[in-house]
């Protein structure tokens, strides 16, 4: 383990413990995952939907496999200096399963792992037709995944999708017992008003992530709101991808009525910037020095 990475987890776990909302954009490649690193974000979230769309292109599903998210866990935190919270689906199997795959998020960079206590093959929240395990098979999911960890700072986020299917009580319920089995972190999925959410943050004593999703379940209220609410951090997984699809849609929409861009050039990232970004000066003072 390196020290950038144990340095990553215990800024995130300190500023967990105070009492102000942290903020975290959703990534999903490498072009958003260095644009939000660079803008001075204190978390940022590795979102399922975006990644498997951007990835594979496909529905999050339960179709992505370890291998495919632990690839992309290792790129986005390699390439980045901002604590990053990684989603892992269901742990992609059984226990011995949430064991190799905390590990190998770990030590692909990560500073805190998401695990939720859905049935293979999982859906993504907010949508319909999602169903849970036991929660006494997730409470042993949640004890494997804090005892496979090196490090003590590694966040485990556990959440639980019980809300839409079963009830906010039994959602509370499954919170209480995720977080005696070991969670640094309770993620209840789908809230579906301002009551509930209060309901949720006078419920528990850890760091609560409440889940943003523009078109989604849960009411969209300001940090600071959600800060009163009791929340310790606020994720934003959708927005980066739907603005970037729309913005993708309306270039080449541009692109194909005119056969030109001369009219769109003001809605484009500077090509300049983009090569800073890449991290073009570096190669291009690289092949300065080694020039002939």
């Amino acid at each position: 383990m390196s020290v950038t990475q144990q340095s990553k987890r215990q800024a995130l776990k300190a500023r967990f413990a105070r009492n102000e909302i942290v903020t975290a954009p959703g990534i999903f490649d490498m072009i958003s995952a260095k644009i939000a690193d660079s803008m001075g974000f204190e978390c940022l979230y590795m979102t399922g939907f975006g990644t498997v769309a951007s990835y594979l292109g496909l529905p999050d599903a339960g179709l992505a496999t370890y291998t495919d998210m632990v690839n992309r866990v290792a790129a986005f935190c390699g390439g980045t200096n901002t604590p990053m919270i990684c989603d892992a689906d269901t742990g992609y199997g059984g226990l011995l399963n949430v064991a190799h795959t905390v590990r190998g998020y770990e030590q692909a960079g990560a500073a805190g792992i998401q695990l939720e206590d859905q049935e293979f093959p999982k859906k993504c929240g907010h949508t319909p037709g999602r169903r849970v395990i036991p929660v006494d098979d997730m409470v042993r999911k949640i004890k494997v995944a804090a005892e496979s960890r090196s490090d003590r700072d590694f966040q485990i986020v556990a959440r639980t999708d019980a809300r839409t299917s079963l009830g906010l009580d039994e959602a509370l319920r499954r919170g209480e017992a995720y977080a005696k089995a070991g969670a640094d972190v309770l993620f209840i999925e789908s809230p579906e008003s301002i009551e509930e959410l209060e309901t949720i943050g006078r419920t528990f004593n850890v760091p609560l992530l409440v889940n943003i999703v523009e078109g989604g379940r849960t009411p969209q209220l300001a940090p600071r709101e959600l800060e009163k609410l009791g929340f310790s951090l606020a994720i934003y997984p959708a927005s980066g991808f739907l603005a970037v699809a729309k913005a993708l849609k309306e270039m080449y929409g541009q692109i194909l009525a005119h056969r030109s861009t001369v009219a769109a050039v003001d809605a484009m990232y500077p090509f300049s910037e983009m090569c800073e970004l890449m991290g073009f000066p570096e190669v291009w003072a690289f092949d300065r020095a080694h020039a002939d």
